[in-house]
């Protein structure tokens, strides 16, 4: 099993990560944080990376299932999306498979809650 689900997306890398946060408000999440990673590694190390920004996602209803379920289950909350531009220029977008970072977690309660959020990614990549 694949821990994301990814695809290359004919936009801008600004336009890409402006499409994905609407996808994503239409599937019901909102989000959290943004990370510019190309910008941390510049300003920590010194080095220059291709574009990568990671939009940390937030479904409230799931998460407050998943919290009732598990209460530790915070440390793998939110769910990460990211936008990164490839060496040739292509954007690709990936989230993550919720279903892939529950298998760590002995809680059968929240395999429904995971495949729900799931499904709901998997539409926001598609939907692209």
């Amino acid at each position: 099993m694949s821990y994301y689900f990814n695809k290359i997306v004919n936009l801008s890398f600004e336009d890409a990560i402006t499409r994905v946060t609407e996808k994503l408000k239409e599937q019901g999440f909102g989000v959290l944080t943004e990370i510019d990673v190309k910008e941390t590694m510049k300003k920590k190390l010194d080095v220059d990376i291709p574009k990568y920004k990671i939009l940390g996602a937030c479904n409230p209803p799931s998460a407050y299932k998943a919290i009732q379920a598990e209460n530790k289950i915070g440390l793998m909350l939110p769910c990460n999306v990211i936008i990164q531009e490839h060496e040739d220029g292509q954007i690709e977008v990936s989230a993550v498979d919720p279903m892939a970072s529950m298998q760590a977690v002995k809680n059968e309660s929240l395999g429904n809650i995971a495949n729900d959020v799931r499904e709901k990614l998997q539409k926001v990549i598609n939907n692209l």
